[in-house]
Order: C-alpha cells, then sequence, then structure tokens
C-alpha cells in the first residue's frame, strides 16, 4: 500500500508556499489586501524513484526545498513590494544567496570547528572536542535565531510560519480548511524544518566525530561535503519520529525539536492563516485534478 502523502511548505514573504503530491502553490498577499496564486506542476525529478529511497530522498528533498523556497521567496517578494516599484530579481539576488549559503557554512560549521579547536589544548579526547564542538554550534544557531526573531519583517514571516503549521495540523486532523476552525490549532509541527535543522546539528557531532581529530584542512572539508549526508540522514530521522509520535520514547526525543519552533514561529493573525489556507486549498485541487486525468488516461 502507498504511503500518504504528507503535506507541508514553508513561509515566504507576505505569504506561504504549499507542496503537493503533483504541485506546488505560492498564496501572497498583496498589500491591497487581495491573495494571488502561483501554482507550478512539480518536477519528475523530485517525484520519481529516487524520491521513494531511503537517504537518497533526503537529498532530493533538499535540493526541491531549496529551489522552490527561493522561487517563491523571489515570487512573494515581487508581490509584496510592487506598491514600492521594487524588484527582486536578477542576478545581484542569486550572489546574495550564495553569499548567503557561504556565510551558513561557515557560521554553522566552519567556526564552530576553529572555535573548539582554540580549546584544543585543554581537550584529550576526541569525543569531547567533538561534543564541545558540537554545543558551540547549537550555542550559534540559538543566538542566531533569537536575533532574527528581533527583526519586524522576520516577525511577520514567523507569523506566516505558525499559519502554515496550523493549517497543516488542521487538515491532518480532518478539520474544515477554514481560518475560524484552524485558530486553535498549535503552530508547532513534527515535520517543521526547525526540528530538522537541531536533527542535523546533532547528527552532526556524530558523524564528524567519525571522521575524527585530522589534520585542521581536512576536517574543514568534511564539514562541507559532508553536509549532504547529515541533511540526508536528518531528513530520515525527522520523518521517522513524525510517523511515530504515538511512542512515548520517540515523543520524547521529537520534544526539543518541538520547543525550538517557539523561535521560528508566532501566533498568526487570521488574515495570516486565509493564505495558508488558499495556499492549501490549491495544491489539494491541483493533486485531485491530477489524479483525475490519470485515472481517465488508464480507462483508455
Amino acid at each position: 500500500m502507498a504511503r500518504e502523502f504528507r503535506y507541508g511548505g514553508q513561509a515566504v514573504m507576505e505569504g506561504v508556499m504549499m507542496l503537493g503530491k503533483k504541485t506546488s502553490a505560492t498564496a501572497v498577499r498583496r498589500p491591497n489586501g487581495e491573495i494571488v496564486i502561483n501554482s507550478k506542476p512539480r518536477s519528475k525529478i523530485y517525484t520519481g524513484r529516487l524520491r521513494q529511497i531511503p537517504f537518497s530522498r533526503g537529498i532530493i528533498v533538499l535540493i526541491e526545498s531549496l529551489i522552490l523556497g527561493i522561487n517563491s521567496l523571489f515570487y512573494s517578494a515581487n508581490i509584496a513590494l510592487e506598491e514600492e516599484g521594487e524588484d527582486v530579481s536578477g542576478r545581484s539576488t542569486w550572489l546574495i544567496l550564495a553569499f548567503s549559503f557561504a556565510l551558513a557554512i561557515s557560521l554553522f560549521f566552519v567556526a564552530p570547528l576553529f572555535l573548539a579547536k582554540m580549546l584544543d589544548p585543554y581537550i584529550e579526547s576526541s569525543i569531547l572536542f567533538h561534543l564541545v564542538e558540537g554545543a558551540i554550534r547549537l550555542f550559534i544557531f540559538l543566538i542566531y535565531l533569537k536575533l532574527i526573531s528581533l527583526l519586524p519583517d522576520i516577525k511577520r514571516t514567523f507569523g506566516y510560519h505558525g499559519a502554515e503549521h496550523k493549517t497543516v495540523n488542521a487538515y491532518e486532523d480532518g478539520v474544515e480548511l477554514h481560518a475560524r476552525a484552524i485558530k486553535d490549532y498549535s503552530t508547532a509541527h513534527t515535520r517543521c524544518g526547525t526540528a530538522f535543522l537541531l536533527a542535523v546539528l546533532i547528527i552532526a557531532i556524530v558523524v564528524f566525530a567519525l571522521v575524527g581529530r585530522q589534520a585542521v584542512w581536512l576536517m574543514v572539508l568534511s564539514r562541507i561535503f559532508l553536509i549532504p549526508v547529515i541533511a540526508a540522514l536528518g531528513y530520515e530521522a525527522t520523518q521517522f519520529g513524525a510517523r511515530h509520535m504515538d511512542n512515548i520514547l520517540i515523543r520524547t526525543l521529537m520534544t526539543p525539536g518541538l520547543w525550538l519552533q517557539s523561535l521560528t514561529t508566532r501566533e498568526p493573525e487570521e488574515d495570516q492563516v486565509e493564505v495558508a489556507v488558499v495556499a492549501l486549498k490549491e495544491v489539494l485541487a491541483g493533486d485531485k485534478q491530477t489524479s483525475e486525468q490519470s485515472t481517465v488516461e488508464v480507462s483508455r
């Protein structure tokens, strides 16, 4: 039996992107209050056989999330800023994103290594060294989340993040997709990207410990080139946990990820929930239409 598809998405500027079986949809509220939708079919690269194979699917999901997330962010920013006559696009934007990725790798993977190396004379155990490095990485991550949560624009985006979670939680509970019916649901979700990032940070400790204390240049390379491996493991761990929340041990292990979402989500306003509902309804309609077309083709 095919596993039930699990819907999800991410917050963008003044909107929400939802991912369906065969389509993705980004709903954004214009400055004048109107909600506009950009719906696109998902590439077969992301829905084919590789998407079903353990560990490789984590890499596929990561790539798709980055590409869809960037495109949705560009779209939402252009819609949200259209009254100001601004346009977010072009080579300069991609350069900024490339710089952002390089900064993220440097901040969360390379910098903790060098900070831990400063304590090298006082740490004899290789395991303790990697635990210290992991603790530093987690501390930097928490400080980063706390600082960006203070920015007004990010606060509002975190509201849309909460709206996305509430909407998916309500859908999975079989509730009618209406803003007022959804308002009492939690802003936390077990499959959230924040929980995934926490899993990545913890798994990184184990993976880098296996590399051991090598020459600095080799450890730096490992912090860069092993990111896809760690991401694949993090994806599997997060998905496994989400499927087994009825197990008390699994639920306990997943709890820190749910707590951490208090830094990346906020209680949304009703109009933000409305945008998330529009996005989810769009992908549900797109998946239904695709399914009906497939049934007709088979019957012929």
